[in-house]
């Protein structure tokens, strides 16, 4: 996998405390996910091994639960390695080169569908978020990209809205639109479905997350969610301001509550809650064949020293919305602030993009 990593998890000592940099009390940043969802899988299957390496009964505990990770996990192909078979016209990949100025950052696609299996009904992928680790794996950055977005999609004759693409070709087809857009290559890829997310939030014991715009029952203030209250928050959209655009931002909002719940003390040195919350992260989790669960673990602790403050959310560059007599109601992109993001997104500056130009209230023009 890109940014292999090395070694062993090194040992926690008694003293060492493996809970530093969690993040639980620092401030939220304004919000992706949504997105959450695929770091926090990682970060659950990561943090889990490093706690139980420092707690007594490591041994038996720790094969149980890599067994019920592997066994939970699902491998597929999921990214564009062969001829895909697009709306119109066989698609042969062509990813773009790896920027040497990356460095070892990856950049890994979260799918969220109403369905997770690949070779049955796709359902619609209703959140796709990019997550980009930093080189330096001090910073996540996760874009999320609207349904509706009004790109250029391979193999077919007209533009369409991105999530068609997952429709027409599955996730292979969504990477293979989705890489023109940010310039990179899309490393892994995850898919997890909506029974999944109400799981997690209910084996945290729900969250409290920070209605900004309010809607049908959902005033304005902090209201704690469960599972099914969660799902209801994070797939309206009719009712807000912005649309697919507001929705997005309310599913960043969640993402990065559930994160900061679970990557808690109360989680790590609980053993039932711990086996819960990792059984709900991983049980309707499916991932690229290359993406193992070693890797998973390593990769989660390359990033345990991330606080709050390090995992940013950002909005795909868009001008307005409009409409299309195939797709309906779009979202137009801002090219010239895609170019933005790709350039720091091929340079790994992340920390340094900034997005003046898209709309932050009403529809724009």
């Amino acid at each position: 996998m890109a940014g292999d990593f090395e070694g062993d998890l090194p040992d926690v000592g008694e003293d060492d405390d493996i809970f530093d940099g969690t993040g639980e009390d620092d401030e939220p940043d304004e919000r992706p996910q949504r997105r959450r969802r695929r770091g926090l899988r990682i970060a659950i299957v990561s943090f889990v091994t490093v706690a139980l390496l420092g707690i007594g009964t490591v041994a038996g505990y720790l094969a149980f639960l890599n067994w019920r990770v592997s066994s939970n996990i699902t491998h597929a192909e999921l990214l564009p390695d062969s001829p895909i078979r697009g709306e119109d016209s066989e698609v042969t990949p062509s990813p773009p080169e790896r920027p040497a100025d990356a460095g070892d950052a990856l950049n890994i696609l979260v799918i969220g569908s109403d369905s997770r299996d690949p070779d049955a009904d796709r359902g619609r992928s209703d959140v796709m978020v990019l997550m980009h680790i930093s080189d330096e794996r001090d910073r996540v950055d996760l874009v999320h990209f609207p349904r509706d977005l009004f790109v250029q999609i391979p193999g077919s004759e007209r533009k369409n809205k991105i999530n068609a693409s997952y429709a027409f070709g599955g996730a292979p087809l969504l990477v293979e639109t989705l890489q023109p857009l940010i310039g990179v290559p899309v490393d892994h890829v995850a898919i997890t479905d909506f029974e999944s997310f109400k799981a997690l939030t209910d084996a945290v014991g729900g969250v409290d997350v920070h209605v900004a715009e309010a809607s049908p029952g959902f005033e304005v203030g902090t209201m704690h969610m469960d599972g099914e209250t969660g799902l209801r928050f994070v797939r309206e959209r009719y009712a807000l301001s912005q649309g697919d655009i507001s929705r997005g931002q309310r599913q960043q909002e969640f993402i990065k509550a559930v994160m900061l719940n679970v990557l808690t003390r109360d989680t790590f040195t609980n053993p039932a809650r711990l086996a819960t919350v990792v059984d709900a992260a991983t049980q309707n989790l499916t991932v690229d064949e290359d993406l193992k669960v070693s890797d998973m673990r390593d990769l989660g602790w390359s990033l345990r020293d991330l606080r709050g403050g390090d995992i940013h959310f950002v909005t795909a560059p868009w001008s307005g919305i409009g409409t299309d007599d195939l797709a309906g109601s779009i979202v137009i992109p801002h090219e010239a602030q895609f170019e933005v993001l790709r350039e720091h997104l091929r340079t790994d500056t992340m920390e340094d993009y900034r997005d003046d130009v898209s709309p932050t209230q009403g529809f724009g023009g």
